[in-house]
């Protein structure tokens, strides 16, 4: 199974708005996604309530994973998503 391991780059972690592009954008791939922390089980990405339970905050290794047809781009994309301070960007209706 294809793995990623990213470290956190939003200033408030996966919190708040940055948990919610997250998840959205895993939401939308082709394959289904998991993200875990190092002490913990691997939760569904799509899930805001499980993302926002994982408790990664700026800094912290996440390990994403993803199997089927499109998973190495799905991953390569969330990777570059997760490892962004998507605090400091302007909303996209900005």
């Amino acid at each position: 199974m294809p793995t990623r391991t990213v470290t956190v780059g939003s200033a408030s972690g996966l919190h708040a708005r940055p948990a919610a592009l997250f998840v959205a954008a895993a939401a939308a791939q082709p394959v289904p996604v998991t993200i875990r922390t190092a002490d913990r089980r691997p939760v569904p990405a799509g899930s805001i309530l499980s993302v926002l339970a994982l408790g990664a905050k700026q800094g912290t290794e996440v390990t994403i994973e993803a199997e089927g047809e499109g998973a190495e781009a799905a991953l390569e994309a969330l990777a570059e998503l997760l490892a962004r301070d998507l605090d400091a960007e302007e909303p996209a209706d900005a």
